[in-house]
């Protein structure tokens, strides 16, 4: 299962009759912009990023929806992005980074600039944000260092790459195998990277943000699968699906599309700090 990520890829590109040696260099140097995945014509699911949306007395804080390396902001998070939307909430979802290849800075740059939007349109003083793998972690590099901590209420990471992997890059980067094209958000997110080790110097959950990490253990891609988890502390809240669900078989790339994980996001969202540790999800 290690290679699923290149095989997905693989697919993507054969069933898209796309070719990476080709077209504009990309806002990232001279990166070459990858490929989009197929999506409906109107390119958002329906609810989602509906920009006269105004939050809920119930459920006053938007939730943006981050994806991963490679992905994009519908595919992957179709079942979590419903979900939230039928609990009444807010839902926003962003395309970044190249395809969350380029520098995880510049990425986290521009879900500033997102959240500002957001903020600005619905006129919540907070979001929450979710996160799958890279957009589990990214986000704290924009609460640690770029004023992050002031608007985010909730950070739930799903599979997050916060301590890295221990794959090399050659392995978490399955364009750089098929066709050469580089992904510096690839060897940052390598186990012992510099960008990893300045991100968790010092306090890992800074703010008053409440932190949630779900893991899986059949996690092939941020290995081992606890490099997820965040120091201990009073707002963070650290879990298994396999510890709650024992028979959940979902990996990377499908722990978004998990019952047990959609609903312990849908419980960090509904009340104060993170997932509650006892929580009990449907195990189906």
């Amino acid at each position: 299962m290690r290679h699923s990520l290149a095989l997905l890829l693989l697919l993507v590109l054969t069933l898209t009759g796309t070719s990476l040696a080709a077209g504009p260099a990309s806002a990232d140097g001279d990166l070459p912009p990858l490929p989009n995945l197929p999506t409906a014509p109107e390119g958002d699911l329906p609810g989602v990023n509906d920009w006269s949306c105004r939050p809920s007395a119930a459920h006053p804080v938007p939730v943006v929806l981050v994806h991963g390396t490679f992905g994009d902001r519908r595919h992957l998070l179709e079942r979590l992005a419903l979900a939230v939307r039928d609990e009444g909430y807010c839902v926003y979802a962003l395309d970044y980074g190249n395809r969350g290849t380029q520098r995880i800075q510049r990425s986290a740059r521009q879900l500033r600039q997102y959240v500002d939007r957001v903020l600005a349109a619905t006129g919540a003083r907070k979001v929450s944000l979710v996160g799958h793998s890279q957009g589990g972690m990214m986000p704290r590099y924009y609460i640690k260092n770029l004023g992050g901590r002031r608007v985010v209420d909730d950070l739930v990471g799903l599979a997050p790459s916060n301590h890295g992997t221990a794959l090399t890059a050659g392995e978490l980067n399955p364009f750089a195998l098929l066709v050469g094209v580089p992904c510096p958000a690839c060897t940052q997110q390598g186990t012992g990277s510099r960008f990893l080790r300045r991100l968790n110097a010092g306090d890992e959950t800074p703010g008053r943000v409440s932190y949630t990490q779900v893991t899986t253990r059949y996690d092939e891609v941020v290995v081992p699968h606890r490099s997820g988890y965040l120091a201990r502390g009073p707002r963070t809240t650290n879990l298994t699906l396999q510890r709650l669900c024992p028979f959940t078989l979902n990996e990377h790339l499908t722990i978004p599309l998990a019952t047990p994980a959609i609903d312990i996001v849908l419980d960090a969202l509904s009340h104060r700090g993170p997932a509650r540790k006892d929580v009990r999800p449907r195990c189906f």
